[in-house]
């Protein structure tokens, strides 16, 4: 047993999944200098965080590449993102993007992997946070920190593929911080700009190769004044994606005879489009942080607003075939405007937090606070707006948290009142304009959440968890107009009427020393929001519905491996002074996941990601990460038939300019395995087959270069670009940041 808990401990002390960073912080007291380091990945009770900034093997491409490489995860463009079996929604910098699917996709790929600090998965959003986040909420965070005298940091990469052409990938970002007697303030601006190709069959009606062309910038600024214990902070963030793709296109379908839109016949057919989609988010943060004598004694006001346009045009350059009834040949001139689809969304909020220890038990602490937010969403098609979408939320929370001996344990509520309406216009089938207004949904509901958690020794924890949540559809579900490349034998669109869905998450888990776990969770969701994809005659329709009743099963292990294990003693090991940054390991996780749907016989599947670290001569770091997921699995309305996830990545990483340049050279998706196909099951209409692959195969090159302080000793701020709150050192959950 003494064996065991040994292994156990230096397992954990190890770090596995990545190596401990190196000087993340210094201070200077009498003469001595303190270093804290950071963890790559970490597991907590209610979140695994997983930093980006100084892990070439996830920072070295788009976000939505990193994303996919981490363990648990899986993303996919037909039914959006899970982790560990969790629905997730997508933060960014503790704020919501509201947005899912391809858009959502759309803007991760927009933006550099080297802008993201870390991100933090949140699997047990306890009633602090939204009751709007569903199963599990994914926060990206971008922050920096800002120090005395002007520094700079550069980030650099370049990357290309080869296909059936040349294709090249490029991102620059530059970060600038500073502090005077008076405020700190920051600068971060960057761009991407991608390359790339896709082909896709949707059954036999549509087989197609698009030329992508994508271009991103962003400009993220902070400011913040300290008075006296308090601080005011100041955001304003801006993205911009400008992208074309050009589609060329051979398909079986029914098409207008003699350009007649009431006279369909059965063609074979050539075309040749372009599409244009063109988004500008824009978001302005206030925050001002009041601070007491007692430290753990925190108030916090902010009030945020968000601003998002979108543009998606698609222009046709040619039509021609056959049609089958007569044989007769057309060739139609292109024409503008196909799909000409517009779309604005306004966020406001203001929100009121307040934490303070509290005598409960061995000790406690209390948080409550409230949230009033107003959102305004209305899209346009040819000049009609055919959808105007209004919600109102106000809210209310009071958490407890305490200590017994080695038991923590947290109670709390979260109280929230939904007032959403709107109106819908759409054309009928004689072409007559009609309106109709949207299901409303007002209504006042509790969402209570309870955990207990047991330390068994030293950094070894048993938790267990329950939470209620709602998750409300995503302003890309509801729109009603198409903003992805359309064929004339495809027809996609939202769905204005979709309702809210529930959710009762529970979970169990042991974890030792932030890296190994084990954990078993299950969703019950009722209006679980939904893609199919079904045939109607020689018309394929891609839809939004509610799954009126379905839970997710997830069973998931990870366990880090370090290499010096094989070679030495147990007992030479544990005195072993090393250093994490220089060890060899691998990082091993494993997860199940079963979607029990009614009336559908779905089977499970399996995650596997195998991550490893081998230094080599001169302190050249190999990472190599290997992930898959069985097919032949259910996955919603969809059965895969090929894994959402076969690659194999490499990255080789030296320091040079003691630290402060960091190089790296990478090859991803090694053997080009990564393909998504899927087989559809619809609850109602005919199955079809679907597939698309990416140019996942890249190698390219990334540059990382820190211009150091004047003062290695400066004072370093805490963090300003967009930080919402602090994380807390106490009680069983660490708190939103």
């Amino acid at each position: 047993m003494k064996k065991t808990i040994f292994a156990l401990s230096f397992i954990g002390s190890m770090l596995t999944y990545a190596q401990q960073k190196n000087e993340v912080k210094e201070k200077q007291i009498e003469g001595v200098t303190i270093t804290k380091t950071k963890k790559a990945v970490e597991q907590k009770a209610d979140r695994t965080v997983f930093d980006f900034s100084e892990q070439p093997h996830l920072s070295n491409g788009s976000v939505l590449e990193g994303i996919k490489k981490l363990p648990g995860l899986v993303s996919t463009d037909i039914a959006g993102m899970m982790y560990q079996g969790k629905i997730l929604d997508v933060y960014l910098n503790g704020r919501p993007l509201n947005i899912t699917s391809n858009e959502l996709n759309s803007f991760l790929e927009g933006m550099p992997a080297n802008s993201v600090e870390r991100i933090e998965v949140i699997t047990q959003p306890g009633a602090e946070f939204p009751a709007t986040s569903g199963g599990a909420i994914m926060n990206i965070i971008t922050n920096k920190n800002a120090n005395k005298y002007l520094t700079a940091t550069y980030s650099g990469n370049y990357s290309f593929t080869n296909y059936d052409k040349f294709r090249s990938r490029t991102t620059n970002s530059i970060n600038l911080n500073a502090r005077n007697k008076i405020f700190g303030w920051q600068l971060n601006v960057g761009q991407n700009y991608r390359e790339s190709m896709l082909n896709g069959q949707q059954d036999e009606l549509l087989t197609s190769n698009t030329d992508r062309i994508a271009r991103g910038y962003f400009a993220k600024s902070g400011l913040t004044f300290d008075l006296g214990q308090d601080r005011l902070l100041i955001n304003y963030d801006i993205y911009h994606n400008n992208n074309d793709n050009y589609t060329l296109s051979s398909g079986h379908g029914d098409l207008p005879y003699q350009n007649n839109p009431k006279d369909l016949r059965e063609a074979f057919f050539d075309a040749s489009d372009a599409a244009r989609t063109d988004n500008l988010r824009q978001e302005a943060v206030a925050t001002y942080q009041k601070r007491f004598a007692d430290k753990s004694q925190k108030l916090d006001f902010q009030f945020g607003y968000t601003r998002s346009d979108s543009k998606f045009a698609q222009d046709n350059f040619f039509q021609k075939g056959f049609y089958v009834q007569n044989t007769e040949s057309f060739n139609y001139p292109g024409r503008d405007n196909i799909l000409n689809n517009e779309s604005r969304m306004n966020i406001a909020n203001f929100k009121i937090d307040y934490s303070q220890p509290i005598k409960l038990l061995d000790g406690g602490k209390v948080s409550f606070g409230g949230l009033y937010e107003r959102q305004d969403y209305d899209t346009e098609s040819f000049g009609i707006t055919n959808l105007d979408y209004q919600r109102q939320t106000a809210s209310t929370y009071l958490e407890f948290q305490a200590k017994l001996k080695n038991f923590d344990f947290i109670l709390g509520s979260r109280a929230e009142n939904y007032d959403i309406s709107g109106i819908t216009r759409y054309f009928d089938k004689n072409g007559n304009l009609v309106q109709a207004d949207l299901i409303p949904f007002n209504k006042f509901k509790l969402f209570p959440n309870a955990s207990v958690q047991y330390n068994l020794m030293k950094q070894v924890f048993v938790a267990a968890n329950y939470n209620k949540k709602i998750s409300l559809p995503s302003i890309s579900a509801l729109n009603p107009n198409n903003v992805t490349f359309s064929g004339p034998s495809t027809e996609v669109s939202g769905n204005p009427n979709l309702q809210p869905t529930i959710f009762d998450n529970y979970e169990l888990k042991i974890s030792a020393f932030d890296y190994a776990f084990i954990g078993y969770s299950v969703s019950s969701a009722s209006n679980q929001v939904a893609q199919i994809i079904r045939k109607d005659g020689r018309k394929l329709f891609n839809e939004q519905v509610n799954i009126s009743n379905m839970r997710i099963h997830n069973f998931n292990v990870g366990l880090p491996i370090p290499f010096m294990i094989f070679s030495k003693p147990l007992s030479e090991i544990m005195k072993f002074d090393f250093n994490p940054d220089k060890i060899n390991f691998m990082y091993l996780y494993a997860g199940y996941q079963k979607h029990d749907i009614d009336n559908l016989n779905n089977k499970g599947f399996w995650i596997f990601n195998i991550m490893t670290q081998v230094i080599l001569p001169k302190d050249i770091k190999l990472t190599a990460n290997y992930s898959y997921l069985t097919p032949k699995a259910g996955y919603f309305y969809f059965t895969a038939e090929k894994p959402f996830n076969n690659s194999f990545d490499l990255t080789l990483t030296k320091k040079f300019m003691d630290n402060r340049l960091t190089v790296s050279v990478f090859a991803n998706d090694i053997f080009n395995g990564q393909v998504m196909q899927v087989r559809s099951n619809p609850p109602s209409g005919t199955p079809v087959t679907i597939s698309s692959k990416y140019d996942t195969r890249n190698f390219g090159l990334s540059v990382n270069y820190k211009i150091p302080t004047r003062n290695k000793l400066a004072k370093e701020d805490a963090n300003i670009l967009n930080q919402t709150k602090k994380e807390e050192t106490s009680g069983v959950m660490q708190q939103a940041q």
